[in-house]
């Protein structure tokens, strides 16, 4: 509304200045009213594109896409719900204590920034859903779930982890099965 009024305040000085006759006042409105009509029309054409359906999947539409990019996956009817339930097939990777150890605080808290670093680029890629350490102090030090398609590559990932690598990790992968979309509560 306020670029109307603007837009009709100029107009109207630009017509008042001009060394020729003056504009009748019902050109004016008919001009003020065209000017209205061309904000109306492009405020509408941005409100339109601004706003966006979203459009859910449908549970064989992802399916198809995961099985495209070559995951394992099957189906089937919730008898309580009748709801389709589609499973999905990540890998867990079980992070064990390793043989070598030894390294002093300072090597230690190196190595631990960039395990920390490889596990978020790991998040941030899309290749890991979640991460974490165990609370105790036993053999087995935390846990990455994988989101890949095969056994080989979340063990190729797993493996390029700088604890793993240093000797101070080792990887442990099995296959695991989990409902598609499912969060954590």
């Amino acid at each position: 509304m306020k670029k109307f009024i603007f837009a009709l305040i100029l107009f109207s000085l630009f017509l008042s200045c001009k060394d020729e006759s003056k504009a009748s006042v019902l050109e004016i409105n008919e001009d003020a009213k065209a000017i209205s009509k061309e904000i109306k029309d492009s405020v509408v054409v941005e409100s339109e594109a601004i706003i966006e359906k979203v459009v859910p999947k449908t549970t064989k539409q992802i399916k198809e896409e995961l099985t495209a990019k070559g995951f394992k996956t099957f189906d089937y009817v919730d008898k309580k719900t009748q709801d389709t339930i589609l499973m999905q097939q990540y890998f867990m990777a079980f992070l064990k204590r390793g043989p070598i150890r030894g390294q002093n605080e300072e090597e230690s808290a190196e190595l631990q920034a960039l395990h920390i670093a490889h596990l978020k680029k790991m998040y941030d890629l899309g290749y890991a859903d979640i991460s974490g350490p165990f609370g105790d102090d036993g053999n087995l030090r935390g846990i990455t779930i994988y989101n890949v398609p095969t056994l080989k590559m979340a063990d190729s990932l797993a493996n390029s982890d700088p604890m793993v690598i240093a000797g101070r990790l080792n990887i442990e992968i099995h296959p695991w099965w989990a409902g598609k979309g499912f969060p954590l509560r």
